[in-house]
């Protein structure tokens, strides 16, 4: 069981089918290879607040009596002005308490430092840095196991992320889940998703400039209009895989 927003759900990792395939459905494989199968799903839906995702997923999940559950939250928190980290996190170990109690395994992850991938998102570094320090505090706490991502400085590296800066590109999916698997103990999985990659080759100025420009044209400006609407995203949208499903295990 996967409960979160678009991280969870999966962008930006194409399937083959129009949809989004992410970590979580890359997690869950890992899994069922290595038990022999596996019932999988995934409530997450984009755009949702950690506040959001505790009332709109928890008590679902909570129906369902998950025996391994994920849960990943905060980054749609942190682009907004209202942030609380205390709360945030509070909210996550409310969620992972709740299924810890019900008998389940839960995971979670800290998220990756925003600033090497986004220029602009310098100044929610510190925000990001408070989260992750509350999401260690409250896991301690509640008998969830965390991954400590955001520790790692790989994690930030752009060649991991999509083109929108905000979700992992396929590459940095299949990096997440190796983590998970390997935090979970599952055999075949090691520390290697800690390596950094290659070095990259400098970029001239003009290619620098020219890369911000383009992306604050596609991504940032349609971001801001849709918030000062006041629309998100995940509006209208519903879970992909809101039932527990099979595993295919080719």
């Amino acid at each position: 069981m996967a409960i979160g927003d678009s991280t969870t759900e999966g962008l930006d990792d194409p399937d083959s089918a129009g949809g989004y395939r992410g970590w979580a459905d890359r997690f869950a494989l890992a899994v069922a290879r290595a038990q022999g199968g596996l019932e999988y799903a995934n409530l997450a839906i984009r755009g949702r607040t950690t506040a959001r995702i505790r009332a709109e997923q928890l008590q679902p999940a909570l129906d369902l009596a998950p025996d391994l559950a994920t849960v990943v939250a905060g980054m749609n928190d942190v682009l907004r002005p209202s942030f609380d980290a205390g709360q945030v996190a509070e909210d996550v170990a409310a969620m992972q308490r709740a299924l810890v109690g019900q008998g389940a395994t839960v995971l979670t992850f800290t998220m990756p430092d925003p600033a090497p991938v986004m220029p602009l998102a310098r100044p929610l570094r510190g925000r990001m840095l408070a989260l992750n320090e509350a999401l260690r505090a409250v896991t301690a706490q509640t008998g969830a196991t965390l991954l400590d991502l955001g520790a790692h400085r790989v994690s930030s590296d752009p060649r991991l992320w999509s083109d929108d800066r905000l979700h992992a590109n396929s590459a940095g999916h299949e990096r997440i889940a190796a983590a998970l698997a390997y935090t979970a103990g599952l055999p075949g999985f090691d520390d290697s998703w800690t390596r950094p990659l290659p070095p990259a080759p400098r970029r001239r100025r003009g290619e620098v400039l020219g890369a911000e420009l383009a992306w604050t044209r596609r991504h940032l400006l349609p971001w801001l209009a849709r918030h000062l609407r006041g629309r998100s995203s995940g509006d209208d949208r519903v879970a992909k895989r809101p039932v527990p499903l099979p595993v295919p295990l080719d």
